[in-house]
């Protein structure tokens, strides 16, 4: 993520990773690809000496974790004569539109970056190339990885993406508003009855201790984290029905409206409002993402970041992951093919340096390595992967959420309409998308 996503930029991201569907056919079938028909003899992963490649690299690092994968390339480039990587950086949400018309006309990356909740709609648009055999030459297997995390990537069998990090949702403390509203800067709170005594402590002190986002993805994302914590999920198991308006859905939207009418958070938190407000000391928490950890250090906020406290019956949390994909492009030649599989596992095995980005390596043996470990926050709200999660891995699942969810979850929040009827009506427009869905991507 990098930096927090604007409004506009994610209805944009969220549009475009289901758009232009006649496109679907990008270099032809993946099958028909000679680089997957030549992948098992294209290399181990572990060197490749073919002739020298150019690969190109795209993603949407332009915040403050680009320099970062920035200076992984130009060292990985340095350290291999026969492969330069180019790195190109396009804001996520102009990328998710570019990515399948460059692909179709055979220009545009060889290697990508795309988030988990958009791996299989490009899967199913055939934008990028099945990786069960660069995973295979890779060794690289669920037990390398969380299983959240590994298993999301599989299309319809068919692994698709290969894990980089996860960044989930944690709690950021403010230990300066914590000490002067009387609580102890050193102890967030980690339970139901924590958090909430810590919030009537700050009233007390005139103090609303947690602004509740209301505007998209923010508040979607707070949504779900508080719907799997009371035991509810997004879907039924095989994805055909909205199932967020649940006993769990209706509980979880509210105890979120119950902060804001019992005056622990402002009406109408606008875009960023909360993120500013935690910046200038006028709030203690904010749950928001782990790529907050950079921005708040050099605004100078004198702050803590640890897992989500539990709120509901179970630990849960919103995630989301970076992925790597190669690109299905016309005429993909097989050597870049064996250049990327080294290109993966290289940036994948030095991770580490990537989690000081604010992430959490995707990789086991990489979380376990004291350069992770002395990262103080990430190995923090590292701690919640044993529960992190995702939106199912379907086709358009984004475009669900933001047509369907997004407005529910503003609505109820902008105290317009009650929890229950915002959900009903939200989860029944959403059965019609996924029905529509499940024909247009032939599901």
């Amino acid at each position: 993520m990098g930096r927090r996503v604007t409004r506009q930029e994610f209805l944009l991201m969220s549009a475009g990773a289901g758009a232009g569907f006649v496109l679907a056919g990008c270099g032809g079938a993946p099958e028909d690809n000679p680089a997957v028909q030549q992948q098992a003899g294209a290399g181990s992963g572990e060197e490749y000496k073919g002739p020298k490649v150019d690969l190109s690299f795209w993603n949407g690092f332009t915040g403050g974790d680009g320099p970062y994968m920035r200076k992984l390339v130009e060292e990985f480039s340095s350290q291999h004569d026969n492969i330069n990587v180019t790195m190109n950086t396009v804001v996520w949400a102009s990328y998710y539109q570019k990515v399948p018309a460059a692909v179709s006309s055979g220009e545009g990356p060889d290697v990508g970056i795309m988030h988990i909740d958009t791996v299989a709609t490009n899967a199913a648009r055939a934008v990028i190339l099945p990786l069960d055999d660069v995973a295979k030459a890779l060794k690289l297997k669920e037990s390398d990885f969380v299983p959240v995390v590994w298993n999301a990537g599989i299309y319809e069998g068919k692994r698709y993406g290969i894990p980089l990090d996860v960044h989930p949702f944690g709690d950021f403390y403010n230990k300066d508003v914590m000490k002067k509203g009387g609580l102890d800067p050193n102890e967030p709170p980690e339970t139901k009855d924590d958090f909430m005594g810590a919030l009537e402590q700050l009233k007390s002190e005139g103090v609303q201790g947690f602004w509740v986002p209301t505007v998209p993805p923010g508040s979607t994302w707070l949504f779900e984290a508080m719907l799997w914590q009371y035991g509810g999920d997004l879907y039924n198991e095989d994805v055909t029905k909205a199932a967020w308006n649940s006993d769990a859905g209706v509980d979880a939207l509210t105890w979120l409206i119950d902060l804001i009418k019992n005056g622990y958070s402002p009406e109408n938190v606008g875009d960023g409002a909360d993120l500013v407000a935690f910046q200038n000391g006028n709030n203690a928490f904010y749950w928001s993402g782990i790529w907050n950890i950079n921005p708040l250090r050099a605004a100078g906020v004198n702050y803590g970041a640890v897992p989500l406290p539990q709120i509901g019956s179970q630990k849960a949390t919103w995630a989301n992951s970076h992925n790597f994909v190669i690109m299905n492009k016309r005429g993909q030649d097989p050597n870049k093919i064996a250049a990327s599989k080294v290109f993966i596992n290289w940036i994948s095995t030095h991770s580490a340096e990537w989690a000081k980005a604010g992430q959490v390596p995707a990789r086991n043996s990489v979380r376990e390595s004291s350069t992770f470990q002395d990262l103080e926050f990430q190995s923090n709200l590292a701690e919640q992967l044993p529960y992190v999660r995702f939106p199912p891995s379907v086709p358009g699942i984004g475009d669900v959420q933001l047509t369907a969810l997004d407005p529910a979850v503003n609505e109820a929040l902008l105290l317009k309409k009650d929890p229950k009827t915002a959900l009903d009506e939200s989860a029944s427009q959403a059965n019609q998308l996924l029905k529509e869905n499940r024909q247009k991507y032939q599901a």
